[in-house]
C-alpha cells in the first residue's frame, strides 16, 4: 500500500471545511442549487486524470479553472489491464490501492480549484476496462452485465470500494468531498438486446438507489446519451435500437438530472443544426419532467463547415434553452515534457486557442451571478 499523507482542502479558491452541506451542488425546484443559489455550468471531460501523472493532472484542472470552467468529468475505474502501470481494479472483488493516488490527487486538486467533478463508475466500452472486461472476467455477453447477479454484485461492490474509500490526499472519504458533485453509473451505457429499455430501466433504478445511500449528499445521473428509445423511427439517435430510453431514466427517483451526448457525425446525423434541435428538446423535456439536464458530451470535427461555427451555435441553443449546464469533449493539457497531449480523436481542445476562449466566454455567461430559477413546468 502507498504511504498515506493528509494535506488539508482548504485554500484561498477552494472549498471551505471538508463536508459542510453548503458546499455541495445540490437539485432544488429541477435546478442545480448551490449555497442557495442556481448553479449553471460550462464543463469539460478528461478520460486520462485516472493514471497520469500529477503535473499532467495539474495542466488540465488548471487550464479548466483559468477558463473558468466549473465542472469536469473523468474517469473512475480502471479495469483489468494497467494503463501507464496503473490498475484500479485487476480482476474481480480486488483493488489496487496504489493505482488510486492519481485519481486521489485530481479530487484534491479540483476541491483546492474550486472545480467540481463529475466522475464515471464504468464505462460501456472497452476503453479502460469497463463492461466489456466484466463480460470478459464472468465468461458473459456484454448486456448480462444488467441482470446477471454475479456481475451486479461484482459492479456494487467496486461502488462500494471507490465512493466509501478515503482519500490519502485530503483525509477525506470520497463521498464525504464536496470536489465530487456527481457519481455517473455508467459513461452511455446500452442494452440493445433490450430495445423496450426495460433492463437498463431497472439497472439504472437498482444502482442509482444504491449509489444515493453510499452518498446522500452528492448528485447521482445515469451517464446516457439521451436516446429517445422509440420504437416507430429509423432515425438512429431517436430510436430504440441501444435499447435507452431518455425519458424513463430521466424520471427514475435515485437520478438526481438527465445527461445526454451529442456526436451527430458518429451517429449519421450531418447537419449542426440538428444539434440545435437535439439539445432544445432534450432540455424542454427535462424541465417537463422537473429535474436539470445536463448536455454532458458534444463534439464536431471540420467537415465543410468549421468546429467553432457549430460550437458557438451548440453554446448559444444551450442558453437560449436556459440549460442547466454543458461539458464539451475534451480538453487536454500538457505532457511531462511540455509538450501538449495528442489530439487521437481530432476534437481536442487546449488552452490557450480560439476554440478555449469561445468556451471560456460561454463558461462566463452560464455562471454569471444574479440569474434565479426560471419558471418550469412541474
Amino acid at each position: 500500500m502507498a504511504a498515506v499523507f493528509f494535506r488539508s482542502v482548504s485554500s484561498p479558491t477552494g472549498f471551505g471545511p471538508a463536508g459542510r452541506a453548503a458546499d455541495f451542488v445540490q437539485v432544488r425546484d429541477g435546478a442545480f442549487r448551490l449555497a442557495g443559489r442556481r448553479f449553471r455550468f460550462c464543463g469539460t471531460n478528461n478520460y486520462y486524470l485516472h493514471y497520469k501523472s500529477q503535473r499532467m493532472t495539474d495542466s488540465v484542472l488548471t487550464d479548466a479553472a483559468a477558463l473558468g470552467l466549473r465542472v469536469v468529468r473523468c474517469w473512475g475505474f480502471l479495469d483489468g489491464t494497467p494503463a501507464d502501470g496503473v490498475v484500479l481494479q485487476p480482476e474481480p472483488f480486488r483493488y489496487d490501492e496504489d493505482g488510486f493516488e492519481p485519481l486521489d490527487h485530481a479530487v484534491f486538486r479540483a476541491g483546492q480549484l474550486g472545480l467540481r467533478l463529475v466522475i464515471a463508475l464504468t464505462n460501456n466500452w472497452s476503453d479502460f476496462g469497463g463492461i466489456p472486461r466484466y463480460a470478459t472476467w464472468f465468461s458473459a455477453e456484454h448486456d448480462d452485465f444488467f441482470h446477471r447477479h454475479a456481475i451486479r454484485e461484482c459492479y456494487r461492490a467496486w461502488v462500494t470500494h471507490v465512493i466509501s474509500r478515503r482519500n490519502r490526499y485530503t483525509g477525506v472519504p470520497y463521498n464525504h468531498e464536496p470536489a465530487v458533485m456527481t457519481w455517473e453509473l455508467a459513461n452511455e451505457p446500452r442494452c440493445p438486446s433490450d430495445p423496450s429499455g426495460d433492463t437498463l430501466v431497472a439497472w439504472a433504478d437498482e444502482m442509482s438507489r444504491y449509489v444515493r445511500q453510499l452518498a446522500p449528499r452528492q448528485l447521482v445521473a445515469v451517464g446516457d446519451e439521451g436516446f429517445h428509445g422509440r420504437a416507430d423511427t429509423a432515425d438512429y439517435p431517436a430510436s430504440n435500437q441501444e435499447g435507452v430510453v431518455w425519458h424513463r431514466l430521466l424520471r427514475l427517483p435515485g437520478i438526481d438530472y438527465g445527461t445526454f451526448h451529442l456526436h451527430p457525425q458518429q451517429w449519421g446525423e450531418k447537419s449542426p443544426g440538428w444539434g440545435v434541435r437535439w439539445i432544445h428538446d432534450h432540455f424542454r423535456e427535462a424541465a417537463v419532467a422537473g429535474v436539470p439536464a445536463v448536455l454532458e458530451e458534444f463534439s464536431w470535427q471540420d467537415d465543410g463547415i468549421a468546429r467553432d461555427t457549430v460550437y458557438a451555435a451548440w453554446t448559444a441553443a444551450v442558453e437560449d434553452a436556459d440549460g442547466d449546464g454543458d461539458q464539451f469533449w475534451l480538453l487536454t493539457g500538457r505532457n511531462d515534457d511540455g509538450s501538449h497531449y495528442p489530439d487521437y480523436d481530432g476534437r481536442r481542445v487546449i488552452h490557450p486557442s480560439a476554440t478555449a476562449a469561445l468556451f471560456a466566454g460561454h463558461a462566463g455567461r452560464m455562471s454569471r451571478p444574479g440569474r434565479e430559477f426560471p419558471s418550469r413546468p412541474a
